[in-house]
């Protein structure tokens, strides 16, 4: 046991002793009652710190508290024990070190490594036949710093010994998230050891598969009994398809399929609609080799289309990524990449562009000592806290410096490496923003616009006091709607965040090479020949624009003044300019057999936008306003038993409309709230619920509803559990004012923790100067209703309303056929120059592709 210097020592001598067994015996027994052996459940962090990048790879190693199982780097370590008096920590420190050379230059051979004991990820810029790794724990004391080596079963109580090994045996919290063992987590299925294949003679060629019962060509499932290829449905690979292969098993009950294009010799998706989930088949080999097909020889691609075959959309990917140039790596402040978790990519790029933003730095990096030092008990569970951590781990340059040649050469003469961290792993803050939805917590890629909108959404219910930064964004649009028998016009306000641009692929300025294209496209696919080489539709930015302000027809419009549903025309503009402009361009629609595909477009963007002429005008003069009457609620007769129902218990919602409208493309989420508050009227009426709603932040959030344990509506989501009276649940407030708290302080921990009862009770220790702040709680209960209300208007500092001429300042661009595949990347202008920065990789761009973007940033040019 060792102590910082020479602890222990001889008076007088400069050496340490080793202390009996005893002595550590009595060192713990103060401590004893706080450390704990970790249980089934519990989450032991051991790969990363809570509050930074720091990890046992860290030149200061990573310090486990042995009772909450949280991890701290060197910096943040303290902080946790002067904030919860835990005083005993586990230090993990990994050492990389060059491996010996042989007499021939080469390493030695490689022997098992008894010190290789931690359940970390190697590092992907060293190669493992150079390094080698050795791993080092020991208990550390706090504050005095005592430190006992593991392993030593001789001298610790063996309640200790117990805890220390179950905390280096445990697996990691983001196990799931990790792409290279998302195969490993899914379950052998029961039919794979005695499946029944029929000896029906059935050969499975190569290619060229189409769907028996359908025209469809894509997402095709080969049935493992008989050999049939059907089409499949959205709900398990994120494709279109007309459900064939599931009604095929409803007809048979062959119960497992294999999807076609993803068999390699290593596996393919496997699925077994018995067991309704994604599966593991372990007689693949033999399985397939009944229909003909050798794994060993086989490609994962689309249709059994090898790569030299058909390249689709090669041009797109090597030029938004700028293959064939040479790009410099950056480094420093602002130059911190994120690396890719599997299909994470989307988060990535939303959040470099986010936190290039002046007022999201403020708000989370310039306020970092007060978020951290005011976070709960459990950091990871914090929104804000995890939000400072990301935005300071990309600007701080702390895990982006550039290899000095000094510390090379210090390096080959200690024999060690210290390595250079290449990026940094956004695991626990995907894991925070993305648990309980659906779509974001699962491996699949994902839309970057819908997860903005998810992002601002949690902005504003994680608020830090009055300062918002998603304010930056929002803004006013005024919908004007003109009842075409009265001429009569109605206008409202609503709030958005971005400004949604339609592709006018009419206004193409090279309409004749489009068609030439695409007939040798077509002869070339038909004689099984290599595409040609792709062309994009050129469109004008002006074109979108304008077809962005042109009028929109109503069929059915409740016009006041008929009382009846007639025709309108509903133009919209810009109420208020945003400070920031963020432009989506709606590069993805549905084909006429409503599969996904996206436009092949480039738009020359421009990097100085004026939309100063988009201002709303407001009530003309000569125009006279519709009569402000509500339209009837009509509920047809056949319909209205159900819909009370629904209205009372949402496990009834109709699940064949929800899966109808999520083959359409739409969130799964979206699609049951669509039939829940349209009262399973089919997927029609829901359809329009889409159409009103989409564009809400909190569109993609999950569905809850009063004593259901969520929130009363989709639109009052943004305010959390509390439902529309922003009030928490009385039995949660009873609850924490039993344990001897006052009542406005236990309202005041509910609302500020989304009405978690384990967060609000750490916000109350984390919060003693706000425990007698009555006049804060009594403001917010006066003012609840008022939130929600402006939620339609807001005021002051909610809209920052200025000129409309803007800068662009980031891009985000999209590879891919859709927004459930391919692969996103962002470039930012800072300090003068383009950056490109493609998950990990932070580069000098030398050809930025502005006209090939998804989602443009715009900063406001001051007047």
């Amino acid at each position: 046991m060792q102590r910082r210097g020479a602890l222990f020592g001889m008076p007088g001598g400069s050496g340490s002793r080793k202390m009996a067994t005893g002595d550590i015996g009595e060192l713990l027994v103060p401590h004893m009652p706080t450390i704990r052996v970790p249980r089934s459940g519990d989450r032991v962090y051991k790969n990363e710190c809570a509050f930074s990048y720091d990890s046992p790879n860290s030149e200061g190693g990573l310090y486990v508290c042995m009772n909450t199982f949280l991890a701290f780097g060197r910096e943040h370590v303290e902080r946790h024990f002067r904030k919860t008096g835990q005083s005993v920590y586990m230090h993990l420190k990994r050492h990389v070190r060059e491996k010996v050379r042989g007499a021939s230059g080469g390493a030695l051979p490689k022997r098992r490594n008894s010190k290789n004991f931690l359940d970390l990820d190697t590092d992907d810029d060293l190669n493992s036949d150079d390094y080698e790794y050795e791993d080092e724990a020991k208990l550390v004391i706090f504050p005095d710093h005592y430190e006992i080596a593991l392993p030593n079963i001789e001298e610790l109580p063996a309640l200790v010994t117990i805890a220390c090994d179950a905390v280096l045996s445990s697996k990691s919290p983001y196990r799931k998230q990790d792409p290279d063992t998302w195969e490993n987590e899914l379950p052998v299925s029961k039919y794979a050891n005695n499946l029944t294949q029929l000896d029906n003679g059935v050969r499975i060629p190569p290619s060229g598969w189409k769907c028996a019962r359908c025209d469809l060509r894509e997402n095709l499932w080969l049935n493992l009994t008989d050999g049939s290829v059907l089409c499949g449905k959205w709900f398990f690979d994120s494709s279109g398809g007309n459900g064939h292969a599931l009604e095929h098993y409803r007809d048979t009950g062959y119960p497992l399929a294999v999807k076609l294009g993803t068999i390699t010799p290593d596996g393919a998706d496997v699925y077994s609609f018995q067991e309704e989930e994604a599966v593991l088949d372990p007689h693949l080999a033999k399985h397939l080799a009944h229909f003909g097909i050798d794994m060993l020889h086989m490609h994962g691609t689309e249709n059994g289309l090898q790569d030299n075959d058909i390249k689709p959309r090669v041009s797109e990917w090597e030029v938004i990524q700028e293959t064939g140039t040479k790009l410099k790596p950056m480094y420093g402040p602002g130059y911190t990449g994120l690396k890719n978790l599997g299909n994470s990519c989307y988060l990535s790029s939303v959040m470099q562009a986010i936190f290039s933003i002046p007022e999201f730095q403020r708000a989370y990096v310039g306020n970092l000592p007060r978020i951290f030092d005011y976070s709960p008990l459990d950091p990871t569970q914090d929104f804000n806290t995890q939000m400072t951590k990301l935005g300071h781990g990309l600007l701080s340059g702390q895990y982006s410096k550039p290899p000095v040649k000094s510390e090379l050469i210090e390096q080959v003469m200690k024999e060690e490496h210290k390595p250079q961290q290449n990026g940094i792993s956004p695991r626990m803050f995907k894991a925070f923003v993305s648990k309980s939805h659906p779509e974001f917590s699962s491996n699949r890629q994902q839309d970057a616009q819908e997860f903005f909108l998810h992002l601002v959404n949690l902005v504003e219910r994680n608020r830090i006091g009055s300062e918002n930064p998603s304010d930056v964004f929002r803004f006013l649009v005024e919908e004007r709607i003109q009842c075409c028998q009265t001429r009569k016009v109605r206008y409202t306000e609503r709030v958005d965040y971005l400004m949604q641009l339609p592709v006018a692929m009419e206004a193409a300025t090279n309409k004749d090479e489009l068609i030439a294209y695409e007939l040798t496209r077509r002869e070339a696919e038909s004689n099984r020949r290599p595409l040609p080489e792709l062309v994009r539709a050129k469109i004008p930015f002006s074109a979108c624009l304008q077809a962005f302000s042109e009028p929109e027809n109503v069929d059915d419009f409740w016009s006041s003044a008929l009382q009846a549903k007639s025709a309108g025309v509903k133009t919209s503009r810009f109420a208020s300019f945003p400070e920031y402009l963020v432009v989506q361009i709606k590069k993805f629609t549905f084909g006429l057999d409503w599969v996904p595909k996206k436009f092949d477009v480039s738009i020359d963007m421009p990097d100085l936008l004026d939309i100063n002429h988009l201002r709303a005008r407001g009530l003309q003069p000569g125009e006279e306003e519709l009569p402000d009457i509500s339209p009837p609620i009509v509920i047809p007769d056949d319909s209205k038993d159900r819909l009370m129902t629904q209205l009372i218990d949402p496990s009834d919602i109709d699940e064949s409309s929800v899966m109808q409208l999520a083959e359409m493309g739409f969130p799964l989420e979206a699609c049951r709230k669509a039939v829940y508050f349209t009262g399973n009227m089919g997927a029609e009426v829901a359809f329009n619920w889409i159409v009103v709603h989409m564009e809400e932040p909190d569109f993609a959030e999950p569905l809850t509803m009063p004593g259901y344990g969520g929130a009363a509506s989709a639109g009052a989501s943004v305010f959390g559990a509390t439902g529309l009276d922003n009030q928490p649940p009385e039995e949660t407030v009873a609850i924490i004012t039993s344990m001897g708290f006052h009542r406005n302080q236990a309202i005041q921990a509910l609302r500020a923790t989304n009405s978690n009862l384990e967060r609000a009770l750490d916000w109350i220790f984390s919060h003693p100067e706000f425990e007698e702040d009555s006049d804060f709680v009594i403001e917010m209960e006066n003012n609840a209703n008022a939130n929600i209300v402006s939620e339609a208007k807001p005021e002051g500092p909610r809209v920052k309303d200025g000129s409309g001429m803007y800068e662009l300042f980031a891009f985000i661009s999209h590879m891919g056929t859709s927004t459930m595949s391919g692969h996103y990347v962002c470039h930012i202008k800072k300090e003068g120059r383009w950056v490109i920065y493609n998950d990990h990789k932070v580069c000098a761009s030398e050809r930025p592709p502005k006209d090939l973007g998804y989602m443009y940033f715009y900063r406001r040019i001051p007047s």
